[in-house]
């Protein structure tokens, strides 16, 4: 039987690095038939982007330029609006909300953020007389843990991109701005809810940003897209994009989602995820890694060509022992974050094992294959589910077959056959067919 790791539960990171609480319990409500497709993760992303096709997509937007879907057939709109409206405001804040955890307060004043945050819990009188007498803008963080919908949107998104998918709720009311012209460093996807919103974007300073910043508007230049969301539209830009939006005069106020993704997901970050594992591997392997450098380098005495050239050639040897499948690139912190603050499957609070125990005769099949991730590690550095690595092929077997024979896993006994599917139906993640 598998052993269960004991390490503490991860909550999700906000995009502004606020820990933030698990999903609460919420009230349903009736809702218009949704216009994305929640199938597979593939075509939830094919749907979201309709009408353009999910290769196009990547071979000439994805982290090269902003893309623009004008869509106005009414169940898109009607949906659009369903994910979160201004009248929801109410019925969120009876849940105890809190600022500055669940939600900011903000307005851009002379292309400076001003912070209107109160103290403690929020109301809904207070947080409506901000909007429509301060003109401040309404930020609500990781809203999918109110909106059933918006969860199953990011849910599906992060088994689509094998990243984490962070959101926010802006609500502005006209002739307004809550933010100043800044970049990002993620990947952003704008869902236009309610009303309308203008956005200004200007040629990136700092190409596929990895940090945050805030641009003066001195050195941004003239926009190079100037574009009015509507409901039911999308908007996508790359990470780097300098941007500013505002609610124009003579509407009564935008509603905007904003879904972002690959925050430090670069091949830098991976190179810094694998490079200790992959040096530890190789000096094991190599005695002229294990030698010592020499005598006070590290007091800046002995740097000089030698030193590059070791170094250097201490990298390619890696990197053709890594090439030739000598050494394996192991990613370890990026996997864990992605596996420890991923969201669950919609459905989980509702799981519970089949009625069927399986049998060696059954035929069975995994449940929730997208949220599978098998790793072969240290048994120190485990979590989740663990298994001996003799039964590393048959769970292969269970997550590339739609069903399969209990008696035709390869394992070398019954029992060990009928060990691991009992183990995986017991935690809920097989059904007997």
């Amino acid at each position: 039987m598998p052993k269960r790791s004991k390490s503490k539960t991860a909550q999700r990171l906000a995009s502004d690095d606020q820990r933030l609480p698990p999903k609460q319990s919420r009230v349903k409500h009736s809702s218009p038939p949704s216009s994305l497709c929640f199938h597979s993760p593939v075509s939830l992303f094919e749907s979201l982007i309709q009408p353009m096709g999910t290769e196009q997509f990547f071979q000439e937007y994805w982290e090269k330029k902003p893309l623009h879907l004008q869509r106005s057939d009414s169940s898109r709109v009607s949906y659009f609006k369903s994910l979160f409206q201004l009248s929801d405001l109410q019925n969120l804040c009876s849940r105890g909300l809190d600022y500055y955890r669940d939600i900011n307060v903000v307005r851009c004043i002379s292309g400076k953020k001003k912070l209107l945050n109160k103290e403690g819990r929020v109301k809904s009188s207070v947080l409506l007389k901000n909007l429509v007498q301060n003109k401040a803008t309404i930020q609500i963080h990781q809203p999918q843990r109110f909106k059933d919908e918006l969860w199953k949107i990011q849910e599906k998104l992060e088994c689509f991109f094998g990243a984490l998918v962070g959101s926010n709720i802006y609500i502005t009311p006209q002739d307004s701005q809550g933010l100043p012209v800044h970049y990002d460093d993620v990947e952003v996807f704008i869902l236009q809810l309610e009303g309308e919103k203008r956005w200004l974007l200007y040629s990136p300073t700092v190409p596929l940003a990895a940090e945050y910043s805030v641009e003066s508007e001195e050195r941004i230049g003239r926009p190079t897209h100037d574009i009015i969301l509507k409901a039911g539209d999308l908007l996508y830009f790359p990470r780097g994009i300098i941007h500013q939006a505002s609610t124009p005069a003579g509407v009564d106020h935008s509603t905007h989602l904003t879904l972002s993704t690959y925050q430090r997901m670069s091949w830098g970050d991976l190179l810094m995820d694998i490079l200790p594992s992959l040096l530890s591997d190789g000096s094991s392997n190599d005695i002229s890694l294990r030698e010592g450098i020499p005598r006070r380098l590290l007091l800046g005495i002995s740097e000089g060509l030698d030193t590059r050239r070791r170094l250097a050639s201490a990298l390619r040897c890696l990197a053709g022992q890594m090439e030739s499948e000598m050494l394996e690139a192991r990613s370890t912190n990026l996997k864990r974050d992605f596996i420890m603050n991923r969201l669950p499957p919609y459905n989980q609070q509702l799981l519970t094992p089949s009625e069927k125990i399986p049998v060696l005769k059954d035929t069975v099949c995994l449940r929730y294959k997208d949220h599978m991730v098998i790793t072969v590690e240290p048994s120190r550095e485990r979590s989740g589910l663990q298994f001996p690595l003799s039964h590393l092929q048959a769970i292969r077997q269970l997550q590339q077959a739609d069903h399969l024979a209990v008696a035709q896993l390869q394992l070398p006994t019954e029992e060990a056959k009928l060990n691991l599917v009992i183990a995986l139906w017991s935690e809920s993640l097989l059904d007997v067919l």
